[in-house]
């Protein structure tokens, strides 16, 4: 019967540090308090309750000489607040990765965005989250939920969604969940946020029971990742046991298993995976003892236990070179591994024979195993990587700017590689405005600050925003120190409204009014600029208290009564175009911009009712320009001045002659009259 034990089983980063706090604690004599169990683990908890550790449920439990020990789960707000009003001496074991998440709905509830968690409600680490939301929130267990969530308040579905996950969430139901997330809202923020070690445990977990006759869980029954461990071996192996203890192996029958595997839960110490596997290494198929199988077996134990607590840090000999790969032997282990070409420099110009030589030794990170075939792939580049880790402490402790080049787009920022270490730039710290593309920054070369480190996992973040920031209030106090209505500048279009588009003019950013974009009446700013345009402006007004830029657009040049004055005097013919009609009159386009008058004495060379009985909105015709009004903006025009006088017998001519002269002249005055 051959046993494999997953490489990722037991204790993560987050237990291992909340269970050496209280260790050091009791070893120091202090009268320590736990508020809840520290991990779900009994052996682990009653172990630290015999050695004078005590489980309370509420704060005010412990004795104010004691220390209070958070635990991993986390706690809300309120909690903390009680602690601190009751004056209580404490020490904060909440997991890193749990707090990232506290941070990420404090900020969402500042946005007054919904929150969206992904767990299960009752479990004490949600609970903790929940406790952190200053905002309408709502938790989740499958996409069922998530659809439901959705059905029944409808007044969130327009709102910006904030969506994180517990730590130990199951990543297929994750997965499931945040596809029909992107279905339903159109404003979600998404942050994957279950814990790395969990994602790589339920990973290998699925990948070790597809292959094996049995899988054994080790675990606490209350512990939601041993069971969400449980769930994902039970999909590809239904003889899957979960135990707490070694004891428990009796009740479970191996006969006819030929390969077992064995992983265990993030509580699960180390002490219990080794008792386990000596235990297993006794038992065959008959369930008897066979010494040379369990002699075979503790080489095999020591060496999975070395894998479980190593450093992944090793140094091998190079024994071949290939031009896609390098081959070393691992110096120290009976293990032949390989380092990629992209994975021995991060220079694409270099070849492998450039870098090593046969019988060199360098020094390498494991990344990846195959038990199969007994190969290791190793990385030379990130070993190099850690080198520059001393670099990025040192940057963040004195706020130092680094460089370096921008390798990926990934979710939720980008990644920034500066002398070999890699540092995460989330999006809200990658670009000036939350708006802009993390695509634009791709293969670039960024300056930005550290401004956060995780020592333990070595993990930095970053922020270019911070940088652009400083130089932003820069260019406004320089701006501002010079600034004069009046002032031409070159400027970029960063987002338009219905009221009109706002201009970055260096640093500063002022607004041309929706009115000031077009000489002509316009609905919307985008039928003139759009966003990224580059355009020349002038300052039209400065409110410096408000830090307020009005900006000017249209030229004068461009102003269509300029264009009139210059270019059409009256008694210019024009042709025009009917845009409008009165009982009076119609109205025609002179030029974009200027419309005229055609009073209905204009129109025809003979008395009509109605201006319809002879044009027709949209017709061309051609006018003349009788009068300019430039301080009123009025135009009159006449088609009629245009047109053959009609002839007319007139009869009783010496009594008569007069009269068409008087009756001209009482039109025309008429006519003026009425187009001013």
């Amino acid at each position: 019967m051959k046993i494999t034990l997953a490489k990722t089983a037991g204790f993560c980063f987050g237990v291992d540090r909340a269970v050496k706090l209280v260790d050091d604690l009791l070893k120091n004599g202090e009268r320590v308090y736990t508020l809840g169990p520290i991990i779900h683990n009994k052996q682990v908890t009653d172990d630290f309750e015999k050695r004078g550790a005590t489980i309370v449920e509420k704060p005010a439990q412990a004795d104010k000489n004691g220390v209070l020990v958070i635990r991993t789960h986390g706690v809300s707000q309120e909690i903390i607040d009680e602690i601190e009003n009751l004056r209580i001496s404490f020490t904060d074991a909440t997991c890193p990765f749990v707090k990232k998440i506290h941070k990420i709905v404090k900020e969402a509830s500042e946005n007054n965005d919904v929150v969206l968690i992904a767990g299960d409600k009752n479990h004490p680490e949600v609970q903790g989250i929940v406790g952190h939301c200053n905002c309408l929130n709502f938790v989740f267990a499958n996409e069922e939920d998530v659809e439901n969530i959705y059905n029944t308040n409808p007044e969130i579905r327009n709102s910006h969604i904030t969506v994180v996950s517990q730590t130990t969430f199951s990543v297929e139901k994750w997965k499931k969940s945040i596809k029909k997330i992107n279905l339903l809202y159109t404003n979600a923020l998404i942050f994957d946020t279950i814990c790395i070690a969990t994602d790589e445990r339920q990973n290998e977990a699925e990948e070790l029971s597809s292959v094996s006759d049995a899988m054994i869980v080790i675990g606490g029954r209350q512990s939601s990742n041993t069971a969400k461990l449980r769930d994902v071996c039970l999909k590809n192996c239904k003889r899957t046991f979960l135990i707490e203890t070694a004891a428990e192996l009796k009740n479970i029958d191996f006969s006819g298993c030929e390969r077992v595997g064995v992983t265990a839960g993030a509580s699960t110490p180390a002490c219990i995976i080794k008792e386990v596997l000596e235990t297993m290494s006794e038992v065959n198929e008959k369930n008897t003892i066979v010494e040379e199988s369990a002699e075979s077996f503790e080489a095999m134990l020591e060496e999975s236990l070395k894998n479980l607590n190593t450093d992944q840090k090793v140094r091998g000999t190079v024994v071949g070179i290939t031009p896609s790969e390098v081959q070393v032997e691992i110096v120290g282990r009976k293990q032949t591994g390989y380092v990629p070409l992209s994975e021995l420099t991060l220079d694409p110009t270099l070849r492998t024979s450039d870098v090593v030589s046969v019988g060199d030794e360098i020094d390498l990170i494991i990344m990846k195993t195959n038990d199969a075939e007994g190969t290791i792939m190793l990385s030379k580049r990130l070993f190099d990587a850690g080198k520059a880790w001393d670099q990025i402490i040192k940057a963040q402790e004195e706020g130092t700017v680094l460089e370096g080049i921008v390798t990926n787009v990934v979710r939720g920022g980008v990644i920034a590689v500066a002398n070999g270490a890699r540092v995460f730039i989330p999006a809200s710290q990658a670009t000036a405005n939350k708006n802009d593309p993390l695509e634009d920054l791709l293969k670039k070369k960024v300056q930005f600050k550290i401004i956060e480190v995780n020592k333990q996992r070595k993990r930095a973040v970053g922020s270019i925003r911070v940088l652009l920031n400083a130089e932003r209030k820069e260019a406004e106090e320089a701006f501002w120190a010079q600034a004069k209505e009046g002032q031409t500048y070159t400027g970029t279009v960063k987002s338009l409204t219905s009221y009109g588009a706002f201009v970055d003019i260096g640093g500063v950013d002022g607004m041309i009014h929706i009115s000031e974009l077009s000489w002509t009446r316009i609905k919307h700013p985008s039928e003139v600029v759009k966003v990224g345009d580059t355009v020349e402006v002038y300052i039209k007004e400065l409110d410096s208290e408000k830090k307020r830029i009005s900006l000017g657009y249209k030229k004068t040049e461009d102003n269509p009564w300029e264009i009139l004055k210059n270019d059409y005097p009256e008694g210019t013919v024009v042709t025009a175009k009917i845009v409008g009609m009165t009982t009076f009159g119609a109205f025609a386009q002179v030029i974009p911009g200027v419309d005229g008058l055609i009073h209905i004495s204009q129109i025809a060379n003979r008395h009509i009712e109605k201006p319809q009985d002879v044009l027709k909105v949209g017709e061309e015709v051609q006018a003349q320009i009788i009068g300019i009004d430039f301080d009123k903006k009025r135009v009159s025009l006449s088609i009629r001045e245009l047109l053959e006088p009609e002839t007319v017998e007139i009869k009783d001519a010496p009594e008569t002659q007069d009269a068409p002269a008087e009756n001209a002249e009482q039109a025309k005055a008429e006519t003026e009259e009425t187009a001013e």
